[in-house]
């Protein structure tokens, strides 16, 4: 371990443009289940069977019970070791962009700022009828809240996450790819990798002569292309990296 250690930060210490992509294995070290298997199942239901555009048709009490559920979660967890030193790389590197799968908001708590979420944040609301969002929306909601209505016209608000079945945001897309394209470095850090169109970014990476270093415990398809395969959980990788990168 500390041979991979000490060959990641000489990439890092070569590296001109530094992209990071998280994943729910991050998160998972700051006591968050991924909501994946059965850590995932609310009240006899998969995440799969709430998190859809249909399920909230059917029954949004149902499915803001779940978030709200998720959300209590969240706000009783920090970051970790991991959401900090990524924070801290940003401030090394003026051409860098983190993009995260996560929805917990855990990487804007530790401080990152130049920052994609793929997924939405489940701190954000937006009205099913008239558009308007809603940020840095932390209330967990009563009973006789549900579903909660928009202040302005009435409608549903809803999690502005995004849901099976579902587009991401164009923009985000663009600013995601557009800075793979230019990336020279790649952290991939607790994801799966079997997630589209986020898994892609590596690749991308990969294909214009980028390095791509994999932070995961487990293996997957990244590991494949992987320069560097770091086979350990985000917290236990970063809290062994010392980031003086001027030597």
């Amino acid at each position: 371990m500390p041979q991979e250690i000490a060959k990641l930060k000489q990439f890092l210490l070569k590296a001109r443009c530094v992209m990071v992509l998280t994943g729910a294995g991050i998160s998972k070290d700051s006591g968050i289940p991924t909501f994946r298997g059965k850590d995932g199942w609310y009240k006899n239901h998969p995440p799969e069977e709430l998190a859809t555009p249909m399920a909230f048709n059917k029954n949004p009490v149902l499915v803001w019970e779940w978030y709200n559920y998720r959300r209590k979660i969240i706000l009783s967890a920090s970051p970790n070791e991991a959401h900090y030193k990524i924070a801290e790389l940003e401030k090394y590197f003026p051409c860098f962009l983190l993009v995260t799968q996560n929805v917990d908001s855990l990487h804007r708590k530790a401080g990152s700022t130049k920052i994609v979420e793929l997924h939405g944040n489940i701190f954000r609301t937006r009205c099913t009828n008239c558009s308007i969002e809603f940020y840095e929306d932390y209330r967990i909601f009563k009973d006789d809240e549900l579903p909660p209505k928009c202040p302005h016209c009435g409608g549903i608000l809803r999690p502005s996450v995004v849901w099976y079945g579902e587009s991401l945001n164009r923009d985000d897309m663009e600013q995601a790819f557009s800075f793979a394209n230019k990336a020279d470095l790649i952290l991939v850090v607790g994801t799966s990798g079997i997630v589209y169109p986020a898994a892609m970014l590596p690749y991308i990476v990969k294909s214009h002569g980028g390095i791509v270093v994999e932070i995961n415990p487990d293996t997957t398809p990244i590991s494949e292309i992987a320069d560097l395969k770091i086979k350990d959980s985000a917290k236990s990788a970063f809290s062994k990296l010392n980031f003086d990168l001027k030597s």
